[in-house]
């Protein structure tokens, strides 16, 4: 059985007008968001390559990293079609400049996130794995932490993805070309520009390095934020989390709107650029009690690591 609006529906919290409003996509902002995304990429890796250094490093381990999963995040408004209001431009940028750079296939990926919204928190959800772990203990929490930011984490996801999309024997070049045909030429592109430009150490120390460590720590926060340790595993108000985030909260663990996590789960024919407005009409129609919101992501972690 979904699970998706069994109790609550938007219905109950818009009026028609409100909701015809808020639905509507812009082909204007879905560029605006990836353009901001990666020109913060850019300026990061460009400091790096005019003025390299463990400052400049760190700049990118920080910017970079969090930008990689702002990729991710919209990719994920990609495979709700809310990226873009046109749909080839949704489809193609989504995969080319979202999916692609993060070794993800859009598409594969929106088969699965579907049934995360229908079956959210229950045995159904495909993702459930992500949060039955927590909370874990502190000392559990910091060697999650320390295994993300030396790369183990990324390897041997990588690994496990590389082995579920190969599947059995029979099929298995067709699914591999499927899935890895884009990643690899982005990255065939790419590492031929920066080796012409005599910059592949840029693209190293400025791009792979954050992605296979400071990313998956922010990736991990993020995920545990939205639905570990929530107090009502079948209440949608409860069963997922929303999470007021500062300046360098939104740099790093919540790019693009993607700590209002009860709005969009909700909402999901909301772009996520409207889902403040989504959060503070819950808020004036008395819900904001009754929701599983928290502030900043230090409080995220401390409740994660508290058992």
């Amino acid at each position: 059985m979904s699970t998706q609006w069994r109790d609550i529906k938007p219905s109950d919290i818009l009026t028609s007008h409100q909701a015809h409003v808020l639905r509507q996509r812009s082909d204007l902002m879905g560029a605006w968001l990836l353009l901001h995304c990666w020109a913060l990429i850019a300026g990061a890796m460009a400091a790096f390559a005019l003025w390299p250094g463990v400052p400049t490093f760190l700049l990118c381990l920080v910017v970079v990293g969090g930008r990689q999963l702002g990729l991710a995040i919209l990719m994920h408004e990609g495979s709700h079609g809310m990226l873009f209001k046109s749909r080839k431009l949704n489809e193609r940028l989504s995969q080319w400049l979202a999916a692609w750079p993060m070794l993800l296939n859009m598409h594969g990926y929106r088969k699965r996130h579907m049934a995360h919204h229908r079956f959210t928190r229950t045995d159904q959800d495909p993702e459930n794995y992500l949060y039955t772990p927590f909370p874990v203990t502190p000392a559990s929490m910091t060697r999650k932490i320390v295994r993300d930011l030396v790369g183990i984490v990324f390897l041997r996801t990588q690994l496990g993805i590389f082995r579920f999309v190969a599947g059995p024997r029979e099929g298995r070049f067709g699914r591999l070309k499927a899935f890895y045909g884009g990643p690899l030429l982005v990255y065939a592109l790419a590492t031929s520009a920066f080796t012409a430009a005599g910059g592949l150490h840029v693209f190293l120390f400025g791009w792979l390095i954050p992605l296979m460590t400071t990313q998956q720590l922010f990736l991990r926060i993020r995920n545990i934020a939205e639905h570990a340790a929530v107090p009502e595993l079948d209440n949608p108000l409860r069963n997922t989390r929303t999470t007021r985030a500062n300046l360098l909260e939104r740099l790093t663990f919540a790019p693009y709107f993607v700590n209002y996590h009860i709005e969009h789960h909700l909402m999901p024919f909301v772009p996520c650029w409207r889902l403040p407005e989504v959060h503070h009409i819950l808020l004036e129609k008395g819900y904001g009690p009754d929701m599983e919101i928290r502030d900043g992501y230090i409080d995220i972690i401390k409740l994660n690591a508290a058992a």
